[in-house]
């Protein structure tokens, strides 16, 4: 799985940021406080927001892995990591990066030693036979878990069109085919994971985690709005002309809202 552009990581990252639900992440820092070293496994990692994002919020010293299919991505991320001004307030920082195919090397993945795996705007793109055997073998080798931005399949436009809803429609079955994985979970996969790891040991905690953005966002507004139109168009459920009348009404919004949904499962018998 590819085909994201560091210009569209780099745009999203303020809004993936500002959308984390701080609760989520105090109660990770809680159950990772007090040890010496904290070792992270970050799947398809990108140019390395995650890591920026979460990193200040965990204790003690940590060793990240960043793992990624694309290797354009990965090397963004080793220069962003590198200008990045929040490293020089983590003491002892050690940042790994690694290419690997999740379809191929999830077990040798998961097996390696780490305290926490994390992921930020994946598993609704994966199948959920992949999200089955992920789960397995997280509970297998016993990791806490933590992933944010899992598309819910919610979007809400102000002012509204009149092909809202058919786009929205349009764009949750796009979501749904084949992104490299088999047909993909799309805004089913926060609700299945939940209960996945509910099934097999762990406590979960879920949260609403909704990007809330308004004109002074309106690159990344735009944006999104081409990619939505784009994925509808591509189902045939919504016209070429259809979608450039939506596309253009979309120039003059005030706000949308597009939904998400973070996870956080520890393993029960390991929580303090």
């Amino acid at each position: 799985m590819s085909g994201f552009s560091p210009e569209w990581l780099r745009l999203r990252e303020p809004a993936d940021h500002r959308a984390r639900d701080a609760g989520l992440v105090a109660r990770l820092a809680a159950h990772l406080a007090g040890r010496d070293k904290v070792s992270v496994v970050d799947f398809g990692c990108g140019t390395g927001s995650n890591l920026r994002a979460l990193a200040p919020a965990l204790p003690g010293r940590q060793s990240w892995r960043l793992v990624d299919y694309d290797p354009r991505l990965l090397a963004a991320a080793r220069g962003a990591i590198e200008a990045w001004d929040g490293k020089a307030k983590l003491a002892g920082l050690a940042v790994q990066f690694e290419t690997a195919d999740l379809r191929t090397h999830l077990a040798r993945l998961l097996a390696e030693d780490g305290d926490l795996v994390t992921a930020a705007a994946l598993f609704d793109l994966v199948s959920t036979d992949w999200l089955g055997s992920f789960v397995t073998l997280l509970a297998e080798h016993r990791r806490a878990f933590y992933t944010v931005l899992i598309y819910d399949g919610l979007m809400r436009w102000h002012p509204a069109h009149p092909l809202d809803g058919r786009i929205t429609a349009a764009f949750n079955a796009h979501q749904q085919t084949d992104k490299g994985f088999g047909p993909a979970a799309g805004a089913e996969a926060g609700p299945f994971l939940a209960a996945r790891l509910r099934e097999s040991a762990f406590d979960v905690w879920e949260a609403s985690t909704p990007w809330l953005l308004d004109r002074k966002e309106l690159p990344l507004i735009l944006a999104v709005c081409e990619g939505v139109a784009q994925a509808a168009r591509e189902t045939g459920a919504i016209s070429d002309a259809e979608a450039a009348d939506w596309l253009a009404s979309r120039k003059a919004l005030e706000r949308c809202e597009i939904g998400h949904l973070d996870i956080l499962a520890l393993p029960r018998a390991s929580i303090r």
